[in-house]
């Protein structure tokens, strides 16, 4: 179920979802939004629940840390959901879906995702090639550094802090 403050109704609007679990947002995902924001005239991030793993942020500090990221600019929009994220980019009005690729793994699998919410909705992916300075950040990267007590603000977006949003 997608809990959203505001639906896109504008047909006429380039609409982009960019699904993810996002445990926590990184520097590597907030560099995919912004080089995807040119592209559209509205992203969507949407924050999808991952049953097979266990969260480090809820999904209400997850959608909190991303929005604050993004607080200054009205074309990013931030939803959370479970189920298919075809279902979540028909609901939001979303045209495209937007991916970013690290590894030569992460395109394979891409790929095939890519394939069949192509063959089910029509929704074409884009997929954004990661930045070289933020191709070995990974959320799961970031979740073990913190575990073992270290600093991990070189891989999160400027300014922002796990403490304030209540991750010890």
């Amino acid at each position: 179920m997608m809990k959203t403050s505001q639906f896109i109704d504008n047909k006429e609007q380039r609409v982009a979802l960019f699904p993810g679990s996002f445990d926590p947002f990184t520097r590597g995902h907030e560099s995919i939004v912004r080089r995807a924001l040119p592209l559209f005239d509205k992203l969507v991030i949407a924050i999808g629940m991952n049953a097979d793993k266990r969260s480090f942020m809820s999904m209400d500090q997850r959608r909190a840390w991303i929005e604050s990221v993004f607080k200054d600019d009205q074309r990013v929009e931030v939803v959370t959901y479970t189920g298919l994220t075809v279902d979540v980019a028909r609901e939001v009005g979303a045209q495209f879906i937007v991916r970013g690729v690290r590894l030569i793994q992460d395109f394979e699998n891409e790929k095939h995702l890519a394939e069949v919410n192509r063959d089910l909705t029509g929704i074409e992916t884009i997929l954004l090639y990661t930045l070289p300075e933020y191709s070995h950040i990974s959320s799961s990267i970031v979740r073990e550094l913190h575990r073992y007590g270290q600093d991990v603000s070189q891989y999160l977006p400027e300014g922002l802090h796990l403490k304030e949003f209540g991750v010890n």
